[in-house]
């Protein structure tokens, strides 16, 4: 049985896309080639601490709703991206909150 491993055991080869590298992993055993594996750094998202509970009418609901089924994006996600854009810009960079 060792010899069979070391027979089909070499390194892990170049991919040129995802479907061959998907190939190649559904006819080999990753245990193989456990040697040539590295050990990756992984960093998680913050842990949101607030929240924040929003009320709008029906209609501006709706249109929330259609934008972010446009995007494929919970409606939340949509406004809290939009939030984190906003608070991005700088300083009185938007005219549309400016009062004449």
């Amino acid at each position: 049985m060792t010899a069979k491993k070391e027979k089909i055991k070499g390194s892990i080869p170049e991919f040129k896309s995802i479907e061959e590298e998907a190939e190649f992993w559904d006819t080999h055993d990753t245990t193989d080639y456990e040697d040539e594996f590295k050990p990756v750094k992984v960093r998680f998202a913050k842990n949101l601490t607030a929240g924040l509970t929003l009320r709008f009418d029906h209609e501006t609901m709706a249109k929330l709703k259609k934008l972010a089924g446009e995007k494929k994006i919970p409606v939340a996600s949509l406004v809290h991206l939009w939030v984190r854009e906003r608070l991005a810009e700088p300083e009185g960079r938007s005219a549309s909150t400016k009062k004449s």
